[in-house]
């Protein structure tokens, strides 16, 4: 008899059948997880490690304990019913549980294993967290890092991302946080640009110069300031707009305008003199850089040490304030 129909009718069921019961149950739901991932009962028995009669037979008994039909199969393809969307969506959240918990579990002793998915900003990426990732990968071997360079803002859960870096005022509020360092937000251009143009004294005067921006900045073209006369927005006029910080600072550098740009970007140019800051009087805004990540709860060892490794990694700011 069915134990889940003896326990119903007041039958004993030992502890020991309890626990193959729920072990069957979760067994049937890897199973239909992993068909409906793979849209095949060959493929899903490979990822499974198990032979497709296996599979097959799990996905049956799975149908006939719930009384509905989860797949539709054709001679081409399977798809999910109704029921099986519900249900794939329920055992996802459940299968995620068990694997957050036994991360929780293991986490203390400090180990680190499997696929870090981490998405960057680009710039930042190739300049301040790509001499990271050696050392990262030196000290936790059983780690894979799938690291992707894009300066949109990807949905964490959505797209699998384990973490993220990210860099503005105020991380995303429903995802968790941890400050990592801050850049601030530069004026500058080529001597040889304004020694043409001449310097602005004020941020109005911005208006009367070539401007190089950066299209997916948060302020877009309302450019923000702070001096002496309190805060100033002004609205600029782009010879340039791009997506890419570093093809606004090749254009400086090269003579063409005006920019705001991250420390972390121009700093060195700063320092070398090829860019100058322009009306060091008028500050404009100071970003954090953020680790950022989905869930307080069931943080996983990767996660949790790759934080830790950034925080520490940026302790010391590799660029000037």
């Amino acid at each position: 008899m069915d134990r889940d129909k003896q326990a119903k009718q007041g039958l004993t069921v030992s502890p020991y059948e309890t626990i193959s019961a729920h072990m069957d149950k979760f067994t049937e739901m890897q199973a239909f997880v992993a068909v409906a991932d793979a849209g095949s009962f060959v493929k899903a028995a490979e990822t499974l490690g198990v032979s497709k009669a296996a599979v097959s037979r799990y996905l049956a008994e799975l149908e006939a304990r719930l009384g509905v039909r989860l797949l539709h199969r054709t001679t081409r393809k399977l798809s999910l019913t109704p029921e099986g969307e519900v249900f794939q969506a329920r055992c996802r959240d459940l299968l995620g549980g068990v694997s957050e918990a036994e991360a929780e579990i293991t986490s203390s002793s400090g180990e680190a294993s499997g696929l870090l998915r981490i998405n960057v900003p680009f710039s930042f990426g190739l300049l301040h967290l790509a001499p990271l990732w050696a050392e990262f990968m030196a000290q936790h071997p059983q780690v894979v890092l799938d690291v992707t360079l894009a300066d949109r803002v990807a949905d964490l859960v959505e797209e699998g991302f384990d973490l993220a870096v990210r860099i503005a005022r105020l991380p995303n509020s429903s995802l968790v946080s941890r400050q990592l360092t801050s850049t601030r937000m530069v004026l500058c251009a080529s001597p040889t640009y304004l020694q043409t143009r001449g310097h602005p004294g004020h941020p109005s005067e911005l208006a009367d110069h070539d401007v190089l921006t950066y299209s997916l900045f948060s302020m877009g073209e309302q450019w923000e300031f702070t001096g002496s006369e309190g805060a100033v927005t002004v609205r600029v006029r782009p010879r340039l707009r791009t997506n890419s910080g570093d093809t606004c600072r090749v254009a400086a550098l090269r003579h063409q305008g005006i920019v705001l740009q991250p420390s972390f970007l121009v700093g060195p140019d700063l320092q070398a003199g090829t860019l100058v800051e322009v009306m060091p009087a008028w500050r404009s805004i100071e970003l954090g850089v953020y680790a950022v990540y989905p869930s307080r709860k069931f943080v996983s060892p990767k996660v949790r040490l790759m934080i830790d490794f950034l925080a520490k990694a940026f302790r010391t700011r590799a660029w000037p304030a």
